[in-house]
Order: C-alpha cells, then sequence, then structure tokens
C-alpha cells in the first residue's frame, strides 16, 4: 500500500477542516455560555432584591430560587406591556367579588393587592412604574385587611 503525495494531503485538508469547525462551534457555546452566566448573576441580584423588598412590605416572600425562575433577568411576563390594555383588564376581573356571571360585582380591595406588582416593577422595570402607578392610583382601594 502506497499512499500518494495526493491522498496525504486531502486527509490533512480535511483534518484541518473538521478542526477548523469544532473550533469555531467552540467559541461560539463559549460566547452563549459566558452571556447566560452574566444574565444569571444579575437575575440573581434582582431576584435578591425583590425578595428583601417584600420581606420588607410584610409580604411572604417566595425563594431567590423561585423568583430567578420566575422572572429571570428581564422581568418576564410582568414586564411585558405591564400598562397595557389586557394586563389591565386582567386586574381588575381579579379585583372582584368572586362570584360568577351575573353576580360579579367589583369590590373595593386591600391596597396590597397591587403592592407586590409595583415592587416587581420597580426592581425589575423601573421605566413602566410612573404609568402604572398612575392606574393604581385610580383604583378604589383600601386598608380592607388587617393583618
Amino acid at each position: 500500500m502506497n499512499i500518494t503525495e495526493n491522498e496525504t494531503y486531502q486527509r490533512n485538508r480535511t483534518t484541518y477542516i473538521v478542526a477548523g469547525i469544532a473550533v469555531v462551534a467552540l467559541t461560539v457555546i463559549a460566547l452563549l455560555t459566558f452571556h447566560s452566566g452574566k444574565a444569571s448573576q444579575q437575575a440573581d441580584q434582582k431576584a435578591t432584591a425583590l425578595v428583601a423588598a417584600l420581606t420588607a412590605a410584610g409580604a411572604r416572600a417566595p425563594s431567590k430560587e423561585q423568583v430567578v425562575r420566575l422572572l429571570g433577568d428581564d422581568g418576564g411576563a410582568v414586564c411585558d406591556d405591564p400598562n397595557g390594555s389586557l394586563r389591565k383588564g386582567i386586574l381588575l376581573g381579579q379585583l372582584m367579588n368572586g362570584a360568577a356571571g351575573p353576580g360579579m360585582r367589583p369590590v373595593i380591595a386591600d391596597n396590597r393587592v397591587v403592592k407586590g406588582q409595583l415592587l416587581v416593577l420597580k426592581i425589575y422595570c423601573p421605566d413602566e412604574v410612573p404609568s402604572f402607578q398612575e392606574f393604581v392610583d385610580s383604583l378604589d382601594l383600601a386598608d380592607t385587611v388587617k393583618g
């Protein structure tokens, strides 16, 4: 078996191409991993701040890991258009007496109902707070639950 110079060149060329593709793929993976690690650190910091704020407000706070999974580093669904008509409609639908159909009536809800959402907005998307605060101020809320 005599290997010609052309066959050797072809093998080496193939080896170099495969090695080059592997290096490029590993570089892309490393860059993506670096970015997600940075995002995870930011998510941890924001989750710690939210848990502390909820605890200081007297609410029962979830674990930091739960907050990280739910809100990530950008607030997740909470910061996805919180001042939109649909989000406000859902909130208003939750401020009802619990009946269904014709018996459903709005109630004067406790002001703590929206405090958690305001805390999330202040930490994760502070630019949305002024308009949401304006909406909250227009609601008829009171200290209805003593605790």
